[in-house]
């Protein structure tokens, strides 16, 4: 099975829509945690930290519960869940939550947290948009699709 490339369109079924919306905005902001102490940032660190902050209370918490209690249980009754790509999307879950944590805490900025921040939710999120997502949908009956999207919002 192939993936789309970097910058080529994905088609997404309409109950995973609201994911993939928020990981459009998610992968903005890994942008500008990347960039952030270059001559290429427009935000300060501390500025960046806020912007973080917003992004994360709540909405970026619900997006990963709604991953981890809604759309890897439905994907586990219809699939085996014991792959690689779930269990690193799991992981990953762990490692960004623990590096926002960090970061939200840190009263002196270390600009290489954010920057290390910003790799990992970016191949995150491409990865679930170009790898685990497919996957999802090939597994799920229609019916199925359909009855999680009141819950991914």
């Amino acid at each position: 099975m192939s993936y789309p490339e970097r910058g080529e369109s994905i088609e997404r079924h309409e109950s995973l829509m609201p994911l993939s919306r928020h990981h459009m905005v998610a992968l903005l902001l890994a942008l500008n945690l990347r960039r952030v102490g270059t001559e290429k940032s427009k935000s300060t660190s501390k500025e960046m930290q806020l912007e973080l902050k917003a992004f994360w209370l709540p909405e970026g918490q619900e997006h990963f519960r709604e991953e981890e209690e809604t759309l890897v249980p439905a994907f586990a009754q219809h699939a085996d869940v014991d792959i690689p790509e779930v269990q690193d999307m799991l992981m990953e879950h762990v490692k960004i939550r623990a590096l926002i944590d960090t970061i939200l805490k840190m009263d002196e900025i270390e600009i290489s947290a954010m920057h290390e921040l910003g790799e990992l939710l970016d191949l995150h999120i491409r990865k679930e948009e170009r790898v685990l997502f497919p996957m999802i949908e090939k597994a799920l009956p229609e019916d199925v699709l359909e009855e999680m999207a009141p819950y991914l919002e």
